[in-house]
């Protein structure tokens, strides 16, 4: 069977992943709690879910991070269905763990850039997982600007690395170089 994802770049669900993201950002300053995020929120991980598949990494990182996805989206379905705060955070919170090994691992091989984000919202949301019983909530905020970046440069970049134009002019060939000079996204 053919996967009808296979011709997706990366670009393409980490674009879907940063809008479907961003309202959920926002709803964090604006309206806390309110029970229709969960909807973008479960659409940001069915993207990042398309996007796991496109970056380099080893099959247990992937597997991290299609962990993370099935408790997060598990976690947004119960709190739609008004399952205690309590319980469905703390499941969120062990994806959490999942998510922070995937972001760091499909990071470090990355430009800079997609490193330093990548790494930090990774350790971010690993370590709270740990603390949540001490360290107030908003300790984990930092990591939501964290992630857009990280989207957007992803997005921007194709995949995790840059791809220079001399580099992919040397692996084209020269007839198909001078189209690859004008596409800079």
């Amino acid at each position: 069977m053919t996967d009808p994802a296979a011709s997706l770049s990366p670009r393409v669900p980490a674009l879907a992943a940063l809008l479907f993201f961003i309202p959920v950002v926002v709803s964090f300053a604006v309206a806390p709690g309110m029970w229709w995020i969960n909807y973008p929120g479960i659409l940001f991980h069915l993207a990042i879910f398309l996007l796991v598949s496109k970056l380099d990494a080893p099959e247990w990182a992937r597997a991290a991070g299609y962990g993370w996805i099935l408790l997060d989206v598990t976690t947004g379905v119960m709190t739609m269905g008004n399952v205690a705060h309590n319980i469905a955070y703390f499941e969120r919170y062990g994806g959490h763990i999942f998510a922070g090994i995937w972001f760091v691992t499909v990071s470090l091989p990355g430009s800079r850039a997609v490193r330093i984000t990548g790494v930090l919202a990774g350790a971010l949301l690993f370590s709270y997982s740990f603390v949540t019983r001490f360290v107030p909530a908003v300790a984990l905020s930092a990591t939501s600007p964290l992630i857009l970046i990280w989207l957007g440069l992803v997005a921007w970049q194709n995949g995790v690395r840059r791809v220079t134009a001399s580099r992919s002019t040397a692996a084209l060939g020269a007839t198909q170089a001078p189209a690859l000079a004008g596409d800079r996204l």
